[in-house]
């Protein structure tokens, strides 16, 4: 716990207009009223029931600064987590307790123990397992005097919206409606998008040409000596084209492909300063129609996707996933992430299941591309 005076977020608001050229933004406003509110009431010796804030809207909106504004002037315990490594926790966690009566009564009882507030950001549910957990732990977390601040682009009534056994989710949407204010922050304006000099971090590859990241990575290298092979992560052994202490080269193959976790990326994020990833195909190309199909001398089949003649990959939604985490786990820590890749950005995935969380994952990528990133720690969604 940090040893300061109580600061509002409102507080850190204003600076932000005054000194940083943050734009006025009414929904913004709103959110920046409810965060004070609740601040005001953790830090009264009055308060007993604090209801949280739910921060929900798209892309670029400042939901993100905004709860960092707010947990940063706490002075009660806080944790602020990423929600994906949040419950990669919550997952570690019940294993461990494992033999225990109510595991998960256990695991709120040690949460109540340690914080009076958690922080979230991107609060997203896509997988049944997760659902289920999230049903009773929410309301657990409750029950025991937590407090909720979270970021998310759906509101509470849209998560988990086609899953798989919807109703085990229900529980957790009314915990979550029940105990925090849900307040929509979405002005209009991606402010990840606002003036900045463009720093290049992503680059279109001819599979056959030696691209930009020969040269980047040996920029960042400094002339350390580099060394290639593989690195252990978590329990497996995972290819490196290249690394130094402070840089590695991973493919995309070697990264995405293999069932790599988020905790295998928070530990790549906790050791390297930059990571460089090459051969990012077109993500979205097994669902792709192709015009024309045809064998080719090297044996690969390849197809014609509007006026450019792409491999055809099998790329499977966990493939998908497991990018997404990385370019989450690279953004919420500032490292940058240089990538070489097949097609343009704005092609990288344009259709599938994963359509909704790939938004995020594009605004961010773009963000990497402002020299901003990676130079400061303000975030804009």
């Amino acid at each position: 716990m940090t040893q300061h005076a109580p600061l509002p977020p409102s507080v850190a608001y204003q600076r932000a207009v005054r000194q940083q050229g943050f734009e006025i933004d009414l929904a913004q406003q709103q959110a920046v009223q409810l965060l004070d509110d609740c601040h005001q009431a953790l830090h009264s010796s009055h308060a007993t029931a604090v209801s949280g804030v739910y921060l929900w809207g798209p892309v670029g909106r400042g939901k993100t600064w905004l709860m960092d504004a707010f947990h940063q002037g706490l002075t009660v315990p806080a944790r602020r987590q990423h929600f994906h490594r949040f419950m990669s926790w919550v997952h570690q966690r019940l294993f461990q307790l494992n033999g225990t009566a109510n595991p998960l009564h256990a695991l709120a009882d040690e949460l109540a123990r340690e914080v009076r507030v958690l922080c979230f950001d991107e609060l997203f549910v896509n997988d049944i397992g997760d659902a289920i957990l999230l049903g009773n732990l929410f309301q657990l977390v409750f029950d025991r005097g937590v407090v909720l601040v979270a970021t998310s682009n759906q509101p509470p009534d849209q998560l988990y919206a086609d899953g798989f056994n919807r109703e085990r989710f229900l529980p957790a949407i009314a915990a979550l409606n029940q105990h925090m204010h849900v307040v929509s922050v979405d002005g209009g304006v991606d402010h990840r998008l606002r003036a900045g000099h463009e720093h290049q971090r992503y680059w279109v590859v001819n599979g056959t040409s030696t691209g930009p990241l020969h040269n980047i990575f040996n920029q960042l290298s400094s002339d350390a000596p580099a060394s290639a092979g593989s690195l252990q992560l978590g329990h497996r052994e995972v290819p490196v084209l290249k690394h130094t202490p402070s840089v590695a080269w991973f493919s995309f193959d070697a990264l995405c492909r293999q069932a790599l976790s988020t905790l295998d990326f928070i530990g790549l994020c906790d050791r390297f300063e930059a990571i460089l990833l090459s051969g990012v195909p077109c993500l979205s190309a097994a669902q792709r129609p192709a015009r024309i199909a045809r064998g080719t001398e090297d044996g690969v089949s390849r197809v014609i996707a509007g006026d450019r003649e792409l491999p055809r990959l099998s790329i499977h939604d966990d493939s998908v996933r497991r990018f997404i985490g990385l370019v989450d786990e690279c953004y919420d820590r500032r490292i940058p992430l240089y990538i070489e890749a097949a097609v343009p950005l704005s092609e990288l995935y344009t259709e599938g299941h994963l359509t909704f969380a790939f938004r995020r994952t594009l605004s961010r990528l773009q963000e990497m591309q402002r020299e901003r990133f990676g130079a400061d720690h303000t975030r804009a969604d």
